[in-house]
């Protein structure tokens, strides 16, 4: 369990808040974020890393001279939003370009893509890299498909020497993705984490039992085991590993190695260094040479009781990479020289936010629009358990708790604008930028895109008709599909979406009112909902227990149905009072 914390909701942030007046030497803290507190090289390249929090030392531990130039960090077991991480990035630019780093999960993968375009469409260069190191997540030949687990500290630590030693952009990218090519991961758990505020782990492991192909967010693993003994452990951990050597090692005998013993939370760094004496005995047998080996806590989940071990079979290249000197709060190699800190001045961080110009018209639309966020916030605060309950099958079972995040961020900044005179495209924007930013994950990564998109086709200036909503609406979906890369027939809210979208323009085009053809592709969506029930996903954290979740629908379309049913009541009720008036 959690011992120490306030408000579970305040968890996050007060961690941050914390951690940079611990390490104010080396980081300091922005929105969305931390980024170094020292002098970088100009003209070089910064290395931004991320994901949610609960992982210390990564991400922000990893901030640092010859580690990374920041890092966005979500709420716990949440990806940044892409607002997030654009204000890390903004914020650590040195000049070359960026490169963002993550582990390779939906809502980073969908977040930090966002990111990177809204850079590029500014002008700054930017790639980003998601790191494959889990062997136990997908198979070797769907191998771009794999998480990121602790294997994230080889290739971030690659990238970000090659960085500091002044390599272009694409040297650093092609540095990195050689590093993830040659990188593998397996890890075990004897039970699982407990979040802030919680009365249950996010999975549990019978007693004697051991949990394999562990995630990192709250994921069980996809079989189990008797408990071995310390010795069994690392001969289980190095023999999946050298099954898995990359297809450009010719030969094992002489090969050099980087070696990461990892523990996930609770498991003590004394039973570690029993594990790594027989982990170290086995690769030596094998005949490899293992260079500067890490044992300890390096990508944790929370308080889960497990471990991972990670090779990274160097070359010259990667050894000089590897061996590089890197002065972070959580991470320390060789020796660097100190550099210079910011002034006060340089530490500041404007967050003025300019609103567009709104017609009178669409200003009083922003309070309906407002109205409609408020409802639809009280709608997912009464279904956040059963929500969570549904994702919890084959999920990790935190989608009702990060809908309701994510829509209560919304309607805060959402009064916020409103009361600044926003209009209803803007304030829509602007939400969509705060449910991004509290959900996290690919929910809110989802949601984010749909309500910009909605957003953007309503405007500032015209209140929103038929026409406008359906094509806000149809390019929601588009933008969807697009960033998150699902089809009909995934298992994901997607299958809602499309319907929904398909029956709302075909009504609208034949001359309904917004009312009614909304009213009518809401039934479409319950329909539609309640029919991923039978379907398997082919997406996301559920797919590695695809089978668990045969028989029970997923939960983004279900939210999704309950959303569209919730609005539709509200459109009739606006309706009803207009035509009695």
């Amino acid at each position: 369990m959690t011992y120490l914390f306030n408000q579970p909701s305040a968890f996050a942030a007060e961690l941050i808040e914390g951690f940079v007046a611990a390490n104010a030497d080396k980081v300091r803290q922005v929105t969305g974020g931390v980024v170094r507190s020292t002098r970088s090289q100009p003209n070089t390249v910064a290395v931004i890393v991320g994901g949610g929090s609960g992982h210390y030392p990564a991400f922000a531990g990893l901030v640092g001279q010859g580690l990374a130039h920041g890092a966005a960090m979500g709420n716990l077991f949440a990806s940044p939003s892409a607002q997030q991480i654009y204000n890390v990035a903004r914020a650590a630019h040195n000049g070359a370009g960026v490169l963002l780093m993550f582990g390779n999960y939906a809502g980073d993968v969908l977040h930090f893509g966002q990111a990177c375009e809204r850079l590029r469409a500014e002008g700054i260069a930017c790639e980003i890299l998601a790191v494959t190191d889990d062997i136990s997540s997908a198979s070797k030949d769907e191998r771009v498909k794999r998480r990121g687990v602790a294997g994230d500290l080889c290739v971030f630590k690659a990238a970000c020497a090659a960085a500091e030693a002044g390599d272009d952009l694409a040297s650093v990218l092609k540095k990195s993705q050689h590093a993830n090519d040659r990188t593998r991961t397996f890890g075990v758990a004897f039970g699982g984490c407990t979040l802030p505020g919680a009365t249950h782990p996010l999975f549990e492991v019978e007693k004697g039992r051991m949990a394999l192909g562990l995630g990192i967010h709250g994921e069980p693993g996809i079989s189990e085991t008797d408990v071995p003994s310390a010795d069994e452990l690392a001969e289980l951990f190095v023999e999946r590993l050298l099954g898995e050597v990359p297809a450009d090692v010719k030969q094992i005998e002489g090969h050099r190695v980087a070696v990461i013993l990892n523990g996930l939370g609770s498991v003590k760094y004394e039973e570690l260094f029993v594990v790594y004496r027989r982990v170290a005995q086995l690769l030596d047998a094998a005949g490899l040479k293992v260079i500067q080996p890490d044992v300890g806590e390096f990508v944790t989940s929370f308080n889960m009781a497990g471990a991972s071990l990670t090779l990274m079979w160097l070359d010259d290249e990667l050894e000089t990479l590897w061996c590089a000197p890197a002065n972070a709060p959580a991470y320390r190699k060789g020796s660097v020289l100190i550099a210079e800190p910011l002034s006060a001045e340089e530490r500041e961080e404007s967050t003025e936010e300019a609103l567009p110009q709104a017609s009178a018209e669409s200003q009083q639309s922003a309070q309906r629009v407002l109205h409609i966020l408020e409802s639809v916030a009280d709608l997912l605060q009464r279904n956040a358990k059963k929500l969570g309950d549904i994702d919890a099958v084959a999920g990790d079972g935190d989608h009702g708790i990060g809908m309701e995040r994510g829509v209560l961020g919304a309607v805060d900044k959402a009064r916020e604008v409103a009361a600044r005179g926003a209009g209803a495209g803007s304030l829509l924007c602007r939400a969509a930028d705060a449910w991004a930013d509290k959900a996290g994950g690919t929910s809110g990564a989802l949601w984010g895109v749909a309500l910009t998109a909605l957003g953007t086709a309503i405007g500032d200036q015209q209140s929103p008709n038929a026409q406008r909503v359906a094509t806000g609406v149809r390019e929601a979906k588009e933008g969807i599909m697009h960033f998150g890369k699902a089809k009909v027939g995934d298992k994901t809210m997607v299958d809602v979406l499309v319907p929904f979208s398909d029956s709302l323009n075909a009504a609208v085009a034949e001359g309904a009112s917004l009312t009614d053809a909304w009213l009518a592709a809401a039934q479409v969506a319950d329909k539609a909902a309640q029919d991923t029930a039978q379907l398997v996903p082919k997406m996301g954290r559920a797919r590695p227990l695809a089978e668990k979740s045969v028989g029970t629908p997923d939960a983004g379309a279900i939210s999704l149905a309950m959303i569209v049913n919730t609005v539709g009541d509200l459109l009739k009720e606006h309706k009803a009072s207009q035509q009695g008036a």
